[in-house]
């Protein structure tokens, strides 16, 4: 594991919704190709982005009720969430320039 945070559902409400910060969750499997191709790259966003944003990784298998609650369709699917509303999400294994252009979108005032 690396500088991601991992979340889950008895996690969500205090690492998520009431962050202070803004958050990126990644909807991530074990089994996922794409998953594993970016993961190092959400690894890296979470050291670049430490103390703007809130970088978590959620393993979707282990619990499920939270894509079915944000109608994730297909890993890895990312989420934005700002003071506790999703505002943006990516679906598939986006670049680090694509990432990195919908972060600093989301964190200017």
């Amino acid at each position: 594991m690396g500088n991601a945070i991992t979340v889950s559902e008895q996690t969500w409400e205090q690492e998520v919704l009431k962050s202070a910060l803004p958050v990126m969750v990644d909807f991530w499997a074990p089994w996922c190709g794409p998953c594993r191709m970016i993961a190092p790259v959400i690894d890296e966003l979470a050291l670049e982005y430490g103390g703007h944003v809130k970088i978590c990784k959620l393993n979707s298998d282990e619990n499920p009720e939270m894509g079915a609650r944000y109608q994730v369709m297909g890993i890895p699917t990312l989420l934005f969430f700002k003071e506790g509303t999703l505002k943006d999400r990516v679906v598939g294994a986006a670049s680090k320039t694509h990432l990195k252009a919908k972060l600093d979108a989301f964190i200017a005032p």
